[in-house]
């Protein structure tokens, strides 16, 4: 087993910092905020010949009673649970708080392996600055710096020391068969909540306040023996609402959350409707080549008039996702969910489709004699042959002559006939033309 350990302390104190230096990653947002990570975040790390798993947890308040710090503190509860180690985080410069204390005794309590981590202790004396955090009696206090990567080395081999973890272990091939699932959509839609519906757990922090999640957060599961990465991503706003730094930082990763993952489930709300931004979401998808279910939430909440309102604004706003499967759902009361696995998996089976050559040609051929390009000036647009170029998107690279005269009308004819004979439901087809160059073109008459 892979050993984990989990970062806890109170707001700011420089946890996602050591998180990512501990990961030799970027995938916890930083910045000199405080409360700004909410959900627990797993990464992987390696010291030496050793893997290990670390969880970062936002500002820890052990005795909140309600709203978001409440639910916050629960998230902490289930990180320490989950943790053979604990790296209790303090601010070396900002010296000892109240926070501070009523966080060790909530430590203590457990009788789970925990380490005193003064960050920030860069250009510091350990002696007389840090003295006062022994009074919180965990222990010898270990002085390192996230920011400039100073004790780092040593505060993972102290970590690790008492796991007694075998000086050989053996390399766990990377599983290919590994589908990355991104769920995206606007703010408060319910894409927590929907997550937590499928791991049975309240694994992300769901809240009725828009925003809550603000960082992409990577849940794996499996279901039916096919393994998932699950994405909860931060909700997409318009560029005009995005006040904060912070929310900035949150499109960044959820958009590149889109682009790292397999397929994209685009969560829509029935009881706002599809708007603007629900499209500008799905624009980006199709452009990124993702595969994409479409799934609309709340439709539980909704009156039938509202219902036909939605579907309505579907075909208008949404006229470019028709390849996409589409599902009516409520993540809170387990509603139409079985179905959306199947559109899913169907989805990446499309966009990770092989098609040999000899049958694209032959298609082409076909669909050029059941319907030929029209006349370009003087030229007939002359399709000869198609091959794959490439997959997740799929894409299909025809060749020929005075192929910049085929309109776009007549891609989508064969865009057409190509899904239909693939199946391509779910997944984005993008086709080129390579015209043939005449090899006498540039030769002296």
């Amino acid at each position: 087993m892979i050993p984990v350990l989990a970062l806890v302390g109170r707001p700011n104190v420089g946890k996602s910092t050591l998180f990512n230096r501990l990961t030799k990653s970027r995938d916890a947002i930083v910045a000199d905020f405080a409360g700004l990570t909410r959900d627990r975040h797993y990464g992987q790390g390696r010291s030496g010949k050793h893997e290990y798993i670390v969880i970062d947890t936002g500002g820890f308040e052990p005795d909140a009673s309600a709203g978001i710090y409440k639910e916050m503190a629960k998230q902490t509860q289930q990180a320490v649970a989950e943790a053979d180690v604990v790296l209790f985080v303090v601010d070396a410069r900002a010296g000892l708080s109240s926070q501070d204390h009523d966080i060790a005794n909530y430590l203590r309590r457990l009788g789970k392996p925990c380490l005193l981590v003064a960050n920030k202790a860069e250009g510091m004396r350990e002696g007389m600055h840090l003295s006062e955090f022994y009074e919180l009696g965990l222990g010898e206090v270990l002085a390192v710096s996230a920011a400039h990567g100073q004790g780092i080395q040593s505060l993972t081999e102290l970590a690790l020391e008492p796991l007694n973890l075998p000086d050989d272990e053996e390399e766990v091939p990377i599983d290919t068969s590994l589908i990355k699932l991104a769920v995206a959509g606007r703010p408060n839609v319910g894409k927590s909540t929907l997550i937590n519906t499928w791991l049975g757990e309240e694994r992300l922090v769901a809240f009725d306040m828009p925003g809550t999640t603000r960082d992409a957060i990577t849940v794996p599961f499996e279901r039916d023996g096919q393994k998932f990465e699950l994405i909860d991503t931060a909700g997409l706003r318009r560029k005009g609402k995005v006040f904060e730094a912070i929310e900035k930082f949150s499109v960044v990763k959820t958009l590149q959350a889109i682009e790292s993952a397999n397929v994209v489930l685009l969560l829509l709300d029935a009881e706002q409707g599809v708007t603007d931004q629900d499209a500008h979401i799905a624009g980006f998808i199709l452009e990124s080549g993702r595969a994409v279910v479409v799934a609309i939430n709340k439709w539980d909440a909704v009156d039938e008039y509202q219902r036909q309102l939605v579907m309505r604004s579907i075909e208008t706003r949404l006229p470019f996702l028709k390849f996409a499967n589409l599902h009516y759902i409520s993540a809170k009361k387990r509603q139409g969910l079985g179905p959306v696995w199947s559109s899913i998996a169907q989805a990446h089976r499309a966009a990770m489709c092989k098609m040999t050559t000899p049958l694209l040609t032959r298609l082409l051929l076909e669909a050029v004699q059941f319907q030929s390009p029209q006349r370009g000036g003087m030229f007939r647009p002359k399709l000869r042959y198609a091959h794959q170029g490439g997959m997740n998107p799929p894409v299909i690279i025809i060749h020929g002559n005075s192929l910049e005269h085929v309109t776009d009308t007549y891609k989508r004819f064969l865009e057409g006939r190509f899904r239909k004979a693939f199946n391509l439901a779910g997944t984005p087809l993008r086709i080129e033309m390579k015209t043939s160059t005449n090899p006498f073109a540039d030769r002296d008459a």
